[in-house]
């Protein structure tokens, strides 16, 4: 029996610390460390399962909600990349006939991207199964738990966006 070694994360480099010690980095790696720990076990499902990307997913669920699709620039603002990764995404998913690329009725100069219905199927059954999955992570988060975590997570983005950092 060969038991899995799990690789070190900066917070376990610094858990013999004071828990009173740096207590806003220690939150931070901690809140870091879930987050990754989610977001690799969900690229590895999605490439596992539908040979899909997260970036092309989170494109896909972009589009699924604008079912008129979305103009280029505003795919690239509301997923926070620039045009040139866009493209990419767009030229491998275009390939697949999971989106289609349209000039803009109203500004030819414009290219709107929007879901086909292969894509919209696949992005279905893809959600289902993320959704799936993040239950499957949190299963062990007892209800009080979790509305406690969301509760507290509000309270930090408050105050992270009420700082004046300058």
């Amino acid at each position: 029996m060969t038991d899995r070694v799990q690789p070190l994360d900066v917070e376990s480099v610094i858990s013999g610390r004071d828990d009173r010690e740096r207590s806003e980095l220690r939150l931070w790696l901690r809140l870091l460390s879930a987050a990754n720990l989610i977001t690799s076990a969900i690229r590895r499902n999605l490439r596992q399962n539908f040979n899909v990307t997260l970036p092309q997913f989170d494109l896909l669920a972009q589009l699924e909600r604008e079912p008129k699709g979305l103009r280029l620039s505003e795919l690239s603002q509301r997923m926070m990349v620039t045009n040139g990764n866009l493209t990419g995404l767009v030229d491998k998913l275009e390939s697949q006939g999971l989106v289609v690329r349209e000039r803009s009725a109203s500004d030819r100069r414009a290219i709107h991207v929007r879901l086909t219905k292969a894509g919209a199927a696949l992005f279905c059954v893809m959600a289902k199964a993320h959704e799936s999955w993040l239950a499957q992570m949190m299963a062990n988060l007892p209800d009080q738990a979790r509305g406690s975590l969301m509760r507290d997570l509000q309270t930090l983005k408050s105050s992270v966006r009420g700082a004046d950092l300058g």
